[in-house]
């Protein structure tokens, strides 16, 4: 009791001298820490709803674990439609998918982009098909036409880091641009029927970059400033379905297997007016599926990437209520929290990543979700994608402009284990330095 009251004294000395420091004068604070087993440690304004930037993501992976399971996987399928005769298909190749969110991505071992290409190569020349005389078709159809969740800024659409989310995704729905000052040199690959506007500038000595995308654009701009020097800029590709397509067609030309036809998705037909085409039941030659979710979980805390928050989203709001719209999974996101005994007036969610300003949570409500996750058997998987910061402490961070988040455990050096969630906004101070410093009181 006494160490419980001098830790919360502490606290309060270090959060009043934070919000009389000349950077938070108008900042909104929400601050709040417990035991281990839920008893209230400090509580500054713990029950405030503030924007939370990254550390939402702690709500949809602990929701996607229990509710997906922590074998989940996400499934790409191959298949073909009219008739095979003598090497020759009559017909169209298909290739759709679950929304894998990890399809073609670097981050695992065995299932980068040629590991997903030599299974297919190889599952199209197993069937026996040496020529094409119809169309590949990329079914994109598994979630519905919203790409982007309402409420994210048009600064971050298409950068990296605003990737949307499609029925087929691929390469994390990512491309790099290698600039040299303000010319492009090289991109990672080749982006498909994207034309540039290019008003970047030199100047100053870190990438003050921002890319614009938007889905199905075929303009993308690339505006602000870069130093002088070799630098590597990413961006969100503006049709992932579409990519995935144009480069199976060059697998395809370099395995000596002839297309005929051309590289269409099923949204492109429907942009046109056109019927989608229904994927095969029949004559499916691949079932690729990808890492399992506690993998995904972990890549997904460990570097914040928005899109698999996105894709859990639609996923459960597709498993649990038929309907793979963000509305319906931000909602479900709600009131699985909420029967897990949160106010939901302290659950305020618009996405599943945080990117959106208009998420508002509290600290207390972050400390609850926490605790819940403590108690799950999937709780070893969600604590190992919690980044160690550089002070020791096991936390998820977040940052958008004038807000940081932070919420995560730590274990004192008595032996105290503590759970704790601190968010600021309107903070114009030093980073995340004087948050972390209020946390080392902890230690």
């Amino acid at each position: 009791m006494v160490l419980a009251q001098n830790i919360a004294q502490k606290l309060d000395t270090a959060t009043k001298n934070l919000m009389e420091s000349s950077g938070a004068v108008s900042s909104n604070l929400s601050f709040y820490v417990s035991d281990e087993n839920g008893n209230p440690v400090y509580d500054y304004q713990g029950n405030k709803g503030l924007s939370t930037a990254s550390t939402q993501k702690i709500f949809t992976a602990a929701a996607a674990l229990e509710g997906l399971g922590k074998n989940y996987t996400f499934k790409t399928t191959s298949a073909y439609s009219g008739t095979l005769s003598n090497g020759t298909l009559n017909g169209t190749l298909f290739v759709t998918s679950t929304g894998d969110p990890t399809l073609g991505s670097w981050r695992y071992e065995s299932y980068k982009p040629e590991n997903f290409k030599q299974k297919l190569i190889e599952a199209i020349k197993k069937s026996g098909i040496k020529k094409i005389s119809g169309d590949l078709i990329v079914d994109d159809s598994y979630f519905d036409h919203q790409t982007i969740p309402g409420g994210w800024p048009w600064d971050d659409l298409g950068n990296y880091y605003g990737a949307g989310v499609w029925g087929v995704n691929w390469r994390e729905n990512q491309f790099d641009i290698h600039i040299n000052g303000t010319e492009f040199k090289s991109f990672s690959y080749p982006l498909e029927g994207v034309n540039w506007l290019n008003d970047l500038k030199a100047g100053g000595s870190s990438d003050q970059s921002l890319i614009f995308t938007a889905p199905h654009s075929d303009v993308a701009l690339i505006n602000g400033t870069l130093p002088s020097k070799p630098v590597t800029v990413s961006g969100a590709v503006p049709d992932p379905p579409l990519q995935l397509g144009v480069e199976v067609r060059q697998w395809l030309k370099e395995s000596g297997i002839d297309l005929a036809g051309k590289v269409v998705t099923n949204s492109q037909l429907e942009i046109e007016g056109k019927k989608p085409l229904e994927f095969p039941k029949q004559n499916v030659i691949l079932t690729y599926e990808s890492p399992t979710l506690d993998k995904i979980v972990y890549w997904f805390l460990r570097k914040s990437i928005n899109m698999y928050g996105e894709t859990l989203i639609k996923t459960l709001a597709k498993k649990k209520k038929g309907n793979p719209s963000f509305k319906t999974g931000v909602a479900y996101l709600k009131e699985f929290w909420k029967g897990k005994g949160i106010n939901p007036a302290m659950i305020n969610f618009a996405d599943g990543s945080g990117l959106s300003p208009q998420n508002y949570v509290s600290a207390k409500a972050e400390v609850q979700a926490l605790l819940y996750a403590k108690k799950q058997s999937w709780f070893e998987t969600y604590y190992d994608g919690f980044p160690t910061q550089d002070n020791g402490i096991k936390m998820k961070s977040g940052t958008m402009r004038d807000t940081k988040s932070y919420a995560g455990f730590h274990t004192s050096k008595e032996g105290k284990k503590y759970v704790f969630s601190i968010i600021i906004n309107n903070y114009q101070g030093s980073g995340g330095a004087e948050l972390q410093k209020i946390l080392n009181v902890l230690k």
